[in-house]
């Protein structure tokens, strides 16, 4: 009989060049998760279906970058907002813009539409809070109170309160049929950037960049719990359908999490870099993400990761909802009272000006001929948008479980890579009994452990490259084994803590030499004093603060960077590579135009000193634009993120060939 395979826990799904451009913003279908929808800076909406390669759909109208979209609970519409504070409403099944919405004076940053009723929310950056009605095409209420941007948005499950989170550090939370605020938490110490309710209960999910997820219980309205997050912060956040536990998507891994009290039930390693939004079906955690016009998509097998602990009453099935507790006194919380038709219009409490209600006019009306849904994959496009008969519903309520992969090669437990119960879960400890349990392979002190470093380093680890914590530990003995592991441990760890110190205080030393050379205000002399240092690590700091700014960059400077983008392009660290194809990506579009113009250009009549200074420069930039075009048409095969990053910087130096 055949072995069983071993299948993945989490795995990549696809990958996808989603725009001409850089993608801005992407959202996930709640309700199949099956349908994606990504904004991007060239100002289109592009309609995906998660794990095909062809957009279905290409929505037009906006004049400038996509910076926010939001599907609708039965994922029929979309809306998207732009940076001129511009939000257009398409049909999905209709293939046609619906409405355009104008009245925000800065970009806009959130939306989301209301569960039951025809209503979007928006924040943006002009501060404001609104709620338009889409059959209506105005605003029907403002809500004011956030002084700096709303970064999200969310409708409570039973649609009666709008949760909002901004820069200015506070959670509001405003009923919508009295039009003004119910509470403010303002325990949060950083900008706020995700708010997610409950299912189920009154409770409510914030995420800062303060480092800490915070439950707050909404017939109370006060901290349950606080979780303060690992080094790597949490992007995204999304509670399981049955309400048990919250998942957290982090820089290349998911956390799973409950709040009374707060621990961690679960991690696991998922490569998928800066994950920017999740969604639960089939029992499979779908999770996507970008990078430049790269959009990745990835699956998560929630049947093998724990979502519960000692803490919840009874283990959870996952293929049954979550039991509730047996109420106890007051700490059950109240359950949502979902509505079984379309929520009341919410009520007027001010009237608004003029230009929020206006009706219809002839320019909005012509921005709306001017926008336009290209369907581009028609098959796809009458699959998943297009009923078939009067009783069939889209996109399709059922849809099929991604089949797992296995996995590349045997494993050790899963429990030895990632910990599957929280730490306070009843997990029964080795005895002395069973040592096997225990054991770990004996380290000959005298014999040399050759290790094989990966190719390439990634920017985000959790360990050091080379290491392993076994090669600290001595062989277990059954006696003494506290005092020996404690013991010889520590004297293993000290012995490179002097080395260490002296690697860190040198490098300190050279930063701090560059930046007197900073202070002056001449980042040219900087670089130079960076480069002569001869630490790549230095010249990756100060490329880092200059890729922040544009403007800062100079002909001249690109003649002393090239030749060390060249290095960093060639080097084994992942955050070097990445430094390097940003600079290197800047120079192209702001000197390489200039560069060839004035290679082209006929030579001068007399003598003109300054052009001939510019001469020789753009001659030596070409001249090491061309070392580097080799390299990066060597790389352009890689696979994943940094293949893209290639091929793009490959796309953008043709005009070298």
């Amino acid at each position: 009989m055949a072995a069983a395979v071993t299948t993945k826990t989490a795995w990549k799904l696809q990958e996808i060049t989603a725009h001409s451009s850089n993608v801005s913003s992407l959202v996930l279908g709640k309700h199949s998760g099956r349908l994606l929808a990504t904004g991007g800076d060239d100002c289109r909406v592009n309609i995906w279906s998660v794990n095909k390669p062809n957009c279905i759909m290409s929505l037009t109208g906006h004049t400038t970058p996509v910076e926010s979209v939001k599907i609708n609970t039965n994922e029929e519409l979309i809306v998207a907002g732009s940076q001129s504070g511009s939000i257009r409403i398409w049909n999905l099944e209709a293939a046609k813009i619906l409405r355009t919405l104008m009245g925000h004076k800065a970009n806009i940053c959130s939306l989301d539409f209301h569960p039951f009723g025809d209503f979007v929310a928006s924040g943006s950056m002009d501060t404001n809070v609104k709620l338009w009605d889409i059959r209506r095409k105005g605003c029907v209420f403002r809500y004011k109170g956030h002084t700096q941007a709303v970064r999200c948005l969310r409708f409570s499950p039973d649609g009666k309160w709008l949760a909002s989170s901004s820069d200015d550090h506070t959670v509001k939370l405003w009923d919508l049929a009295a039009g003004k605020i119910m509470c403010e938490f303002t325990e949060h110490t950083g900008p706020v950037n995700v708010v997610e309710f409950h299912p189920n209960e009154y409770l409510l999910a914030s995420r800062s960049s303060d480092r800490t997820i915070r439950f707050w219980d909404l017939e109370k309205f006060q901290v349950v719990s606080c979780i303060e997050e690992e080094a790597i912060p949490v992007r995204c956040v999304l509670f399981n359908p049955d309400g048990c536990c919250l998942y957290a998507g982090c820089h290349d891994a998911l956390r799973v999490y409950g709040w009374e009290p707060e621990r961690c039930f679960d991690v696991v390693v998922v490569n998928w870099g800066k994950v920017a939004d999740l969604s639960v079906c089939n029992n499979q955690l779908i999770g996507v993400s970008f990078t430049q016009s790269v959009v990745s998509s990835f699956v998560v097998d929630l049947n093998r990761v724990s979502k519960c602990g000692s803490g919840l009453h009874g283990l959870v099935r996952d293929d049954k909802p979550l039991v509730p507790p047996v109420p106890m006194g007051s700490s059950l919380r109240r359950i949502y009272d979902r509505p079984s038709t379309t929520c009341s219009r919410p009520q007027r409490v001010k009237q608004n000006s003029e230009s929020e209600r206006r009706s219809p006019s002839s320019e909005d009306d012509r921005e709306e001929k001017e926008s336009t849904a290209e369907i581009q994959n028609p098959e796809d496009y009458q699959e998943i948008f297009q009923p078939k008969n009067s009783i069939t519903r889209t996109p399709p309520c059922k849809s099929e479980p991604f089949p797992a992969p296995p996995e590349d090669e045997p494993t050790l437990a899963k429990d030895t890579s990632r910990p599957s119960q929280a730490t306070d879960s009843q997990t029964p400890l080795p005895s002395q009994e069973n040592p096997a349990l225990i054991q770990r392979p004996p380290v000959a002190a005298s014999t040399p452990i050759t290790r094989v470093e990966p190719s390439v380093i990634p920017a985000a680890r959790n360990e050091p490259i080379g290491l392993k914590a076994s090669d600290f530990l001595p062989a277990m003995k059954n006696q003494s084994l506290t005092e020996i592991v404690d013991d010889e441990a520590m004297s293993q760890i000290r012995k490179g803590h002097e080395t260490m110190c002296v690697v860190l205080t040198s490098r300190h030393k050279n930063l701090d030499a560059v930046r007197a050379k900073w202070s002056t205000g001449d980042i040219k002399t900087s670089m130079d004093s960076a480069v002569d240092i001869n630490d790549l690590s230095v010249v990756v700091d100060l490329l880092n603060i200059i890729n922040q700014k544009a403007s800062l960059w100079k002909l001249d400077l690109c003649t002393v960077v090239l030749p060390q983008i060249e290095k960093l392009l060639q080097s084994k660290y992942e955050s070097y590579v990445q430094t390097g194809c940003t600079s290197l990506k800047l120079i192209l579009q702001r000197f390489l135009p200039l560069i060839t113009d004035i290679l082209a250009a006929p030579p001068s009549v007399g003598v003109d000193i300054s052009r001939e200074e510019r001469l020789h420069k753009c001659r030596l930039c070409y001249k090491q634009l061309k070392n580097i075009s080799n390299i990066i048409k060597n790389k352009c095969g890689l696979s994943g993120r940094h293949g893209s990053a290639f091929c793009e910087l490959h796309l953008l130096m043709a005009v070298l060939e």
